[in-house]
């Protein structure tokens, strides 16, 4: 049998006493699939005198990432500190400065320095593998990198953020409002120090921005992601669009059109019926379509210890194994600099509205989405005990910008009790 694989792992959160816990527990089956032992060199992280519940006192103790990243006896730095820079982007940098190979569950990161890592890695004839850093569990970047290589990818579609499909589908078992579930998933421990990386969809356009590149050819674009939270979503949009057949997600959903590179990261109606419609909690879920495969629905847990600390263990797995290929799925300086959509493909929309209840108000709002070339698919108004009447519209296909002069168009008509509501219905 050849040399073990030595890891040096920064960061024992969640993760990484994941980590540690499955080599500890697996270490035979781990050595039978690889054919290669895999142990632990030295550890590192804020503090050595905290317990975390699994035994430490046999690895060498670092106090600084970039120290530990680069020991001799360190073959792969395992970075599960966390951070688009810092510490973390300090001690890969390190890393690969000195020929080590380099895991990260780190979607932050390789969202904004992705392509430079890549090109730094692949340069130095190294892996940097990140298979935790997206969805969890779900092996979706083995999928797209392997498993659908054969593929030109058209489309990739998910929820990628646990946390935002809890709130969600919560508010529609409970039917409590937003600033309620909120707070109970806070209390709960599910939302991060910041919450609005979860909420605000910033966690989740991360995760989009990695897989797009790796699915279009393109350097990662984190900035070129049109990017909506759910802060907006009201238990109102929840029943009503129940009532109407759909759920709301918050969607992320990457494709290239003629238009150019299309990236959306927002809260939108799937059919409740489809396999995202029926995706409850904190699950994740990604859907690849490709012109051979046509349609992978992949599911699973997007967080936790045993999850993530999976998938890290997968790509030590293949650096063992002496498996290696490009970061992002073709060499890094090939990757074409993505050229952003100048507008969304057109879908049908759901809008939402109360109108001054008099006559003639729907007929004022009817004429102004006709004139901004929206036509109505189909319509409901409901009972009501105030002044304001509750509508909802269903529209043919139409562009964004149709909608958005549609709406700004309803400001002057005088009807409108309530600001309206749009949100995009997302086909499937």
């Amino acid at each position: 049998m050849s040399q073990p694989l030595r890891l040096g792992i920064a960061g024992l959160g969640t993760v990484g006493v994941g980590v540690v816990r499955i080599i500890r527990k697996n270490a035979a089956l781990l050595s039978a699939r690889t054919g290669r032992e895999i142990t632990i060199s030295a550890v590192s992280a804020r503090s050595k005198s905290k317990d975390r519940g699994v035994p430490l006192t046999s690895y060498a103790w670092e106090d600084d990432p970039v120290a530990l990243a680069t020991r001799d006896d360190v073959d792969v730095f395992v970075e599960l500190m966390g951070g688009s820079d810092g510490p973390a982007k300090a001690a890969t940098e390190a890393a690969l400065a000195a020929g080590k190979h380099v895991i990260t569950a780190n979607k932050a990161m390789l969202a904004l320095h992705g392509q430079a890592l890549a090109e730094t890695a692949e340069a130095a004839g190294l892996s940097l593998r990140y298979e935790a850093a997206v969805a969890g569990g779900i092996p979706v970047v083995k999928a797209l990198t392997e498993g659908l290589a054969a593929n030109e990818i058209t489309r990739v579609m998910g929820v990628m953020n646990g946390s935002c499909n809890y709130i969600l589908t919560r508010m529609e078992d409970s039917g409590l409002n937003y600033q309620d579930i909120f707070a109970e998933a806070d209390g709960l421990g599910y939302l991060e120090a910041d919450p609005q990386l979860d909420v605000g969809g910033i966690d989740a356009a991360h995760k989009l921005a990695i897989l797009s590149s790796i699915a279009f050819g393109t350097r990662v674009d984190f900035d070129g992601i049109e990017l909506e939270g759910i802060e907006r979503i009201s238990i109102e949009d929840i029943t009503a669009a129940a009532d109407m057949g759909y759920k709301i997600k918050l969607l992320g959903v990457a494709q290239m059109t003629g238009r150019g590179l299309e990236q959306r990261m927002q809260p939108c109606l799937v059919p409740a019926t489809s396999p995202l419609g029926q995706l409850q909690g904190g699950t994740n879920m990604v859907v690849l379509e490709g012109t051979s495969v046509e349609q992978v629905v992949l599911r699973g847990p997007g967080a936790g210890e045993g999850p993530t600390a999976s998938a890290v263990m997968a790509d030590v797995c293949d650096i063992a194994r002496g498996f290696a290929l490009p970061v992002f799925g073709q060499p890094a300086n090939t990757l074409a600099e993505a050229k952003r959509a100048t507008s969304q493909l057109p879908a049908p929309y759901y809008l939402r509205m109360g109108l001054v209840d008099k006559p003639g108000a729907l007929a004022k709002i009817a004429s102004v989405l006709g004139d901004a070339g929206v036509s109505i698919d189909r319509m409901r108004q409901y009972g009501h005990a105030d002044t304001a009447a509750p509508v909802l519209i269903v529209t043919h296909k139409a562009t964004r910008a149709s909608i958005d002069t549609a709406l700004e168009a309803m400001e002057g008509t005088g009807v409108l009790a309530s600001r309206p509501v749009a949100l995009r219905i997302e086909e499937l």
